[in-house]
């Protein structure tokens, strides 16, 4: 088995920025000025795994520990550097957010905890702009259940309704891909058997007929993780399984789509090197890996997804290697 980094999936789709902020390839070599905004304090939140969403000059985020009473943080930091914990989990109510909220018109947040609530599984919550918490599901757990663990973010319809994946649970307790509606009613969209996926840590990408696309680190032909589509009635179909080998290994995020339909992603392993790989899967199913990373200053084992940029550059970040050893952030040119 090829050599993973952080297999218990903290990855969310969507992590980072905006496509919009990054420039073509050639601009994205000038070096850059950081700056603190802020710096957590344990009571105020700890370990944030997750990137922040804009919402009228303020962002919003998530902590997987730390607040209260230790199990994580929804928090605001306003553009001075205040940062306000507006909800600090008990459990009951979730625990150990991995993945940041999505927020709709009215200012609500929504997002998923992978450990609490009333069976211990995860949640999906809300969060009003008042700071009432509402759970709106609380996962079971057990095989055969709706599913357990979810550590990837939301995405939402325009009726409001929600759609996402879980590590565990189903019958097989091979994770699933679910739908919340705005009433709160699951469903269990697709339940992983293994052979067709094992294992799903990212969030979902949707197209315009209703069509949702995400990647599981393990299981499918060989075992090493799958690209898959799960069509608006509930049919699964795996577009890539994995090899394991030059191809890549263990895709831990999920993956963007272009206009004609090619979608892009990581693998956290496998590639040339062994180091992980960013690939490209055609509209009809055939895999090029357009980047093997080399492990050394190049960058290794990225866990995160990509951007695209107007022009087509990939970009994204590696969890180790560089330097330092420490990580990366990188441009590829197809």
């Amino acid at each position: 088995m090829m050599k993973t980094r952080n297999t218990s999936g903290k990855c969310i789709l969507g992590c980072g920025l905006a496509l919009g902020l990054f420039a073509p390839f050639a601009a994205a070599q000038a070096s850059g000025t950081e700056t603190v905004l802020y710096s957590f304090t344990g009571s105020t939140g700890q370990d944030p795994l997750a990137g922040l969403i804009d919402s009228k000059g303020s962002f919003h985020g998530t902590t997987e520990s730390g607040g209260a009473s230790s199990y994580g943080t929804v928090f605001r930091l306003d553009s001075n550097g205040t940062e306000t914990v507006l909800l600090s989990f008990d459990y009951s109510d979730g625990a150990r957010p991995n993945a940041g909220p999505i927020s709709d018109k009215a200012g609500n947040l929504y997002g998923t905890t992978q450990q609490g609530g009333a069976n211990s599984y995860g949640v999906v919550f809300k969060l009003a702009p008042d700071g009432t918490e509402t759970v709106l599901h609380a996962f079971a757990g057990q095989p055969g259940s709706d599913g357990a663990y979810p550590v990837a973010a939301l995405i939402s319809d325009r009726h409001g309704n929600f759609y996402g994946t879980t590590q565990h649970g189903g019958t097989s307790d091979n994770g699933t891909v679910f739908e919340l509606a705005k009433n709160g009613t699951e469903t269990v969209l697709h339940d992983f058997a293994g052979s067709d996926g094992q294992y799903p840590v990212a969030g979902l990408l949707r197209d315009g007929s209703g069509n949702l696309y995400g990647t599981t680190k393990q299981g499918g032909a060989h075992g090493s993780g799958t690209v898959f589509k799960v069509a608006s009635d509930g049919t699964e179909t795996v577009l890539y399984s994995f090899g394991g080998g030059g191809d890549g290994a263990f895709p831990m995020c999920g993956v963007i789509m272009d206009k004609k339909a090619n979608l892009y992603g990581t693998a956290n392993g496998g590639g040339a090197k062994g180091a992980g790989a960013v690939f490209e899967l055609s509209a009809k199913g055939v895999e090029s890996v357009l980047y093997s990373f080399a492990g050394g200053s190049d960058g290794a084992f990225p866990q995160a997804g990509l951007f695209r940029d107007t022009a087509g550059d990939l970009y994204g970040t590696t969890s180790s290697g560089g330097a330092s050893n420490d990580g990366t952030v990188f441009a590829v040119k197809p």
